[in-house]
């Protein structure tokens, strides 16, 4: 088969890395890919928003299966454009993607169909926004409606912060037209854990779970980014309760979705709250997450064109994965001032020397060649990711094969995975019971 995978970062290459495994790959090719993608399959010079572009390729290619890594291309109906012309792709239709481009949309979707969520208003104005976090007062989630890149989202303690918020994005335009709209959301408390799904619209095959660390310092500390580091399993999300996720969040998206005329292909990825209430969802995202992919797919035994095939032609219900019982841990380097303004271009050295180690992994995020040299080139910059028999084995592998690169002003987080070490002795203690029910 002839292969060819949108996208140009760690969950791209986390992909390709994959897919490369497969027997079934004669040509893999990857638009605009990067350096370490580079290592795997051929990249080719397409922006990921080149629809035409893209679909030109496919065709003249006679590429057999696409499969579309980030959100942009999704949002602008890329699946419509290859289905219409015959070709086969993973990934949900435009229609089907505003479950992640639009907030408010999702937000609405979710109160239809009595998917447990957080009580939201949506709000097109700052002054009414404005007042109603001062009637509030309180704690407050500011959200962006559209796309912002995993930033989107401001957690204000209190009123003042909450205005500051809106101005932000109201009237000074930070994130632009997407934040035409905003959601006022209630702040749920409890364990955030990801929950992906491989659908063909109608049947579900889970993914093993996950959990992400989206601040920029240790102990959740700083603005939300991307995505710092994530491991799997998340220790919070019992059988007892990845069963009522999939009963009470992931079926009624399905077959809500369906029933609006929106039939959903591809990868829903739900973003939970666990709380005392029982498990809540804070955001869907129509494709894998990042870093959580780099996470799952370290762990993926099964062949993944067999379950993206099955997925394109609706099959899916003759797939079972098969998935290691091995701990990932994946640990982001990241440039000097990011998640604002971060510097480019500095040198990359050490990658071999942390590869060496055995069950270790380096995803390459935002790199590019110049002049022959590796340099940075995004705010994420290396996703370092290691398996190992267990959270202390694994989180051992990945910062060992950190100390091994070296790039200037690199930072990542020290603390990615601790929280699944203390999770595991939490419920040791109580005797593998949760606090959180349904």
């Amino acid at each position: 088969m002839k292969i060819l995978v949108i996208g140009s970062g760690g969950r791209e290459h986390a992909l390709v890395w994959k897919l490369a495994q497969s027997p079934r790959v004669e040509m893999l090719y990857c638009a605009p890919g990067n350096p370490g993608i580079g290592r795997h399959a051929r990249c080719v010079p397409l922006p990921a928003e080149d629809l035409n572009g893209l679909l030109d390729f496919a065709i003249s290619q006679a590429i057999d299966l696409t499969v579309v890594g980030p959100e942009g291309p999704l949002t602008m109906g890329i699946a419509d454009c290859f289905r219409q012309a015959g070709l086969r792709i993973v990934g949900p239709s435009k229609s089907a993607a505003e479950i992640e481009s639009s907030k408010a949309f999702s937000k609405s979707f979710m109160e239809r169909h009595r998917i447990p969520t957080a009580h939201a208003r949506v709000f097109r104005e700052p002054e009414p926004a404005m007042q109603y976090a001062r009637d509030h007062r309180g704690p407050i989630v500011v959200k962006v409606d559209g796309l912002a890149s995993g930033k989107g989202v401001i957690m204000a303690q209190d009123e003042t912060e909450a205005i500051q918020a809106i101005d932000l994005i109201m009237r000074r335009k930070t994130f632009g037209e997407a934040g035409n709209q905003i959601l006022l959301e209630e702040r749920l408390e409890g364990e955030e854990a990801s929950f992906l799904v491989f659908t063909d619209g109608k049947s579900i095959v889970p993914m093993v779970t996950s959990q992400d660390h989206k601040r920029i310092f240790d102990h959740d500390q700083g603005p939300n980014t991307g995505g710092m580091g994530a491991y799997s399993p998340a220790p919070v999300l019992s059988e007892a309760l990845q069963e009522q996720v999939l009963r009470e969040i992931v079926r009624p998206t399905i077959d809500g979705l369906a029933k609006e005329g929106r039939p959903f292909q591809g990868i829903l990825y739900a973003g939970l709250m666990l709380t005392q209430n029982g498990p809540k969802v804070l955001e869907y995202n129509a494709r894998f997450g990042d870093p959580e992919t780099q996470v799952i797919l370290t762990r993926l035994e099964s062949d993944l064109v067999e379950i993206f095939e099955a997925l394109t032609v609706g099959a899916l219900d003759r797939i079972r994965a098969r998935w290691s019982p091995k701990v990932s841990v994946c640990v982001v380097l990241t440039a000097k001032g990011y998640p604002a303004t971060y510097e480019s271009g500095r040198p990359i050295r050490g990658i071999e020397q942390a590869e060496a180690k055995n069950g270790v992994v380096v995803f390459h995020a935002g790199t590019v060649l110049r002049d022959g040299n590796l340099v940075t080139a995004g705010g994420r910059v290396l996703g370092v990711t290691a398996s190992g028999r267990d959270f202390h084995q694994a989180r051992e592998l990945a910062y060992e094969a950190i100390s091994r690169i070296r790039f200037e002003g690199m930072h990542c987080r020290m603390d990615i995975g601790l929280k699944a070490t203390r999770d595991l002795e939490g419920l040791k203690a109580t005797g593998g019971r949760h606090d959180h029910s349904g």
